[in-house]
């Protein structure tokens, strides 16, 4: 029996857009474009570990904590933390130092529905990150860590902690843990569909007639009546 903690490494097999088909194929939401990768053509795979942050200062009489780090100590390896930093204002709601530490961690990258600075630094020790934005402008006064390991939302899809990650330079796209098998028999058909159009082309058949009602059909599931 497959462990459930092998789960992100599986799903990682496959690339965002496969996965987004397969979520189409279950009438599942949880794709998100738009973020920016860092490191292009890197992916990620993970558990989600979650941090809200809010406008302005802390409020009084709230513990002084630096945005992120909370998140680092917490996260286990090989999870990801996904940052919401949706207040409109231009600051950094990750940075290099954040990085670095996240990184001796063993945190297996970033996700962030906001602007991230620090870019060249992360790219320089190699820590993927995927963000709305870059930006120069410090935290400090501008926003503040509100929570973590609360839902938040990346795109507008609620990401709850726990739930599995994968990203790379097209998406990101976010499974519930109670779906992840599902999602795992619906990309692998997929996949194997692509795989043999692929095979077709290469030996030199039309791509019309390999593509046409294949391409079309490719999300219907078995029970559809393929």
């Amino acid at each position: 029996m497959n462990d459930s903690r092998d789960m992100p490494a599986r799903l990682a097999a496959f690339d965002t857009c496969a996965l987004s088909d397969a979520l189409d194929s279950l009438g599942l939401t949880g794709c998100v474009t738009g973020l920016t990768a860092t490191l292009p053509g890197r992916r990620i795979a993970g558990q989600c570990r979650t941090v809200k942050l809010a406008a302005g200062n802390a409020p009084p009489g709230a513990p002084v904590r630096h945005l992120g780090a909370s998140a680092i100590d917490a996260s286990a390896e090989g999870e990801i933390i996904v940052v919401e930093q949706a207040t409109g204002r231009d600051a950094g709601c990750w940075g290099g130092i954040l990085s670095r530490g996240a990184q001796i961690k063993g945190i297996a990258g970033v996700i962030a529905e906001g602007p991230v600075r620090d870019v060249d630094e992360a790219r320089e020790i190699g820590f993927p990150i995927f963000c709305r934005a870059f930006t120069a402008f410090t935290a400090r006064a501008r926003v503040h860590e509100a929570a973590t390991d609360v839902p938040v939302t990346v795109g507008g899809v609620t990401v709850d902690p726990g739930m599995i990650a994968v990203a790379d330079s097209s998406a990101v796209v976010f499974i519930p843990e109670d779906r992840a098998e599902d999602v795992l028999t619906a990309v692998t058909r997929i996949a194997r569909r692509e795989a043999e159009m692929i095979r077709r082309l290469e030996a030199g058949e039309r791509a019309g007639d390999v593509l046409g009602a294949n391409y079309e059909h490719l999300l219907r599931r078995p029970d559809n009546g393929e």
